[in-house]
Parts: structure tokens; C-alpha cells; sequence
């Protein structure tokens, strides 16, 4: 079953256009993976998602809704949560109360006690403010708030971003905790190797196009880094 359906969509800043006429789906449980260099139009096509970004054309769709138009808080209410870059936590409130302040009424396994059993490294520090937390406890409790939603779709953008390996592995063991109970995700990943081995499809976008999309585990490692740079194959 489909749940998103991006058709033809542009995105611009002014004069810039971010985005061009870009369309793809995602089914309802599937892991996608969003690639592409600085300046590809990711996070762009991820806030036009979630609604954080005006499309100038094009529309979305989430599960026979059009929601092109409707209001970032009103698609939350639908069931779609976005962790944007940067985390945007609360710094003043501790884990705990960042989480809670994403309760929402639609019903679902997710509350304060199954994410810090997803997110163990979240456990000791529940009471600490997340001023004070480390970059990768930081993106657990920004991953934590969104599924405190009991979100449809989790849109994530740049997951593994100023972490360390070590910090990113801990993240991503726990993110795949969360795919298994069956999660529909639009992750946004710089990192080749794990947005491969996490994602069951790949798209890769350049300069706001996609250029590339296909199964993870069939794709051509080659292919997809000179889709990723916008190299020609060699003659």
C-alpha cells in the first residue's frame, strides 16, 4: 500500500529553485533513503513534506489525502513527524519533559517508557536538561519527541551529522529497533554506507533532481557514488 505520493514537486527560495519537478512513493512500512551532496535539495524536499516548506508546484499526498497545502501542525495530527537537522530540542527542559511536550491523542505504542527502552542511552539521563546532554543523546531525544507522536510516517534528516562513529552506531542500532516495529521512514543520510545498509530503497537527488533510484541491495555501489557527485561514467 502506498502512503506518500510526491508528484512533480518544486520547491524555491525567491528566485532559487530548490527542488524540480521531483516524484517518487513510498509504501506503507518501507525504509527510503534520500542521498546527495550538499546543496541537492534534501532537506528542502523533506520540510516541503513535512510542511515546514511551501512547495511552489507539484503536490503531496499521504494516504489518499493531498496535503500540499495543509499546515505543518495539521499533518502532525495526520500521523507525520519530522526530526529536523539541528535537533531544535528544548535546551532549558530535561528528556523527559522534551519528550512529553510531543504527546499527542493519536494512539500507538510509543510513550515516554518505550522510547527510553528503544533509546537506552536516554535512560540514566531522563532528568538531565538537554543543554547538557552530548550531539548523540541530543539526536536520540529529537528522534524520541517525533515518535512520541505516534507518527504514520518519520521523516529524519541527517541522522549521523557531527557525530562521532561510535555515537552514530549507537543511534543507528536503536533507529533500527524503530524500523522493525514497523515504521514507514524518509531518512536523510549523507553517510553512503549506512543509509545502505539501513534502507530497503534508495533515491539520489542532484542539484533537485533525482538522478537515481533503486532497490539498496541491488544497486551498484559505483553507480550510485557518481550519481551522488554527478560524475559521467568513463568512456
Amino acid at each position: 500500500m502506498t502512503l506518500v505520493t510526491v508528484e512533480s514537486l518544486d520547491c524555491r527560495y525567491g528566485l532559487l529553485q530548490a527542488v524540480r519537478g521531483v516524484s517518487f512513493e513510498i509504501g506503507q512500512g518501507e525504509t527510503v533513503a534520500l542521498i546527495g551532496a550538499n546543496g541537492a535539495g534534501k532537506t528542502t524536499l523533506m520540510r516541503a513534506v513535512a510542511g515546514a516548506h511551501r512547495p511552489h508546484g507539484g503536490r503531496v499526498v499521504f494516504d489518499g489525502i493531498d496535503i500540499t497545502r495543509i499546515p505543518a501542525h495539521r499533518r502532525v495530527a495526520l500521523g507525520i513527524a519530522l526530526v529536523p537537522e539541528g535537533r531544535r530540542l528544548f535546551p532549558g527542559l530535561t528528556v523527559e519533559e522534551n519528550l512529553r511536550v510531543a504527546t499527542s491523542r493519536r494512539r500507538g505504542r510509543w510513550n515516554v517508557k518505550s522510547v527510553l527502552e528503544v533509546f537506552p542511552l536516554l535512560q540514566p539521563r531522563r532528568h538531565v536538561a538537554a543543554a547538557n546532554l552530548s550531539g548523540g543523546e541530543q539526536q536520540a531525544v529529537a528522534i524520541g519527541r517525533a515518535l512520541m507522536t505516534n507518527p504514520r510516517l518519520l521523516l529524519l534528516d541527517e541522522v549521523s551529522l557531527g557525530l562521532a562513529p561510535v555515537v552514530v552506531d549507537a543511534v543507528y542500532r536503536s533507529l533500527t529497533d524503530v524500523i522493525r516495529e514497523g515504521a514507514t521512514v524518509l531518512l536523510v543520510e549523507q553517510d553512503l554506507t549506512r543509509a545502505l545498509k539501513v534502507a530497503g530503497r534508495v533515491i539520489c537527488m542532484l542539484e533537485g533532481r533525482v538522478v537515481l533510484e533503486g532497490d539498496a541491495a541491488s544497486l551498484d555501489r559505483d553507480r550510485v557514488v557518481r550519481a551522488y557527485f554527478g560524475l559521467k561514467r568513463p568512456a
